[in-house]
């Protein structure tokens, strides 16, 4: 099938969080608007761009991948501007009273978080129109690891694969190495990640999401980190990704330069802009 129109999507830089917006794109007219993740920085709040910068009222999908501050900080805040969100994807093993528990064993919870426990007692209802047949031929597909099997935050993450023409990016929130290695257990998993593009680093590119045995199943063109300025040691892992990627890295386009592993910190925003053959990255800054 032809697809017509653009495939638009761009990972924000908000520092140690996720945020990233994805619309099908024809003649420069948007279509329906999907974010993954809610996360802000002190400088910018995707509620406030949304609003402002878009002049929309309506966030159409939204995707949680991980139940952490980071990426939910401004959760609340687009209710507070008033957005509606008709639909949200989240890991659906669990029950708000169940993610209650579990986030108060780090303290109170944030307002966000609040939100995001009313949010899983709130949306279970069948959706009027999936994202699947909604979007302009991207296409979404989603993994998790179930609750209780396990019960710590990161490695229930919900996995995100966004797919257009021959492009796929895939989002899988923080997991860790074992969550990984109990999704990598599924078959249906392991045919989803063959013919992935671009992974974004799970747990900002720390080195307790970086799961080796992923790559026997494919061979990333790039690897985005979603991270602020190093600060620990496990951090470092630009050289692990970079050893998996395809030699040829990729082209950026404002920058003519190759590149291998992209990271928010060094590039600002990272935009990849997908027809039905080819995808294009721009970056905010030099690099």
């Amino acid at each position: 099938m032809v697809l017509k129109g653009e495939m638009v999507l761009r990972v924000w830089d908000v520092e140690h969080g996720a945020c990233a917006m994805v619309q099908h794109v024809v003649c420069q007219c948007g279509g329906k608007l999907a974010m993954i993740d809610s996360g802000n920085t002190d400088d910018w709040r995707p509620s406030a761009y949304i609003k402002n910068g878009l002049g929309r009222n309506t966030l159409d999908y939204l995707f949680i991948t991980n139940a952490d501050q980071d990426h939910m900080s401004d959760l609340q805040g687009l209710w507070d501007a008033g957005i509606e969100v008709p639909v949200l994807f989240r890991n659906p093993s669990y029950t708000g009273e169940q993610i209650r528990q579990i986030k108060r064993q780090s303290g109170p919870l944030s307002a966000d978080a609040e939100r995001y426990v009313a949010a899983c007692s709130s949306y279970n209802q069948q959706v009027d129109e999936p994202f699947n047949l909604n979007m302009g031929g991207i296409i979404a597909t989603t993994f998790c690891n179930p609750y209780p099997t396990f019960t710590n935050t990161n490695d229930l993450s919900l996995v995100v694969f966004l797919k257009y023409g021959n492009f796929k990016i895939l989002f899988p929130g923080d997991l860790e190495k074992a969550g990984w290695r109990a999704l990598l257990q599924r078959p249906d998993f392991c045919t989803e990640l063959s013919g992935t593009n671009v992974l974004v680093a799970s747990h900002h590119g720390r080195d307790s999401g970086y799961c080796p045995e992923l790559f026997d199943y494919f061979t990333p063109s790039t690897v985005v980190i979603s991270d602020k300025p190093i600060e620990h040691e496990t951090q470092r892992t630009v050289p692990d990704y970079r050893r998996v990627i395809g030699t040829q890295g990729v082209h950026v386009r404002t920058t003519e330069k190759v590149r291998h592993v992209l990271t928010t910190r060094r590039d600002g925003w990272i935009q990849f802009t997908v027809d039905n053959d080819n995808y294009y990255i721009d970056t905010e800054y030099a690099g």
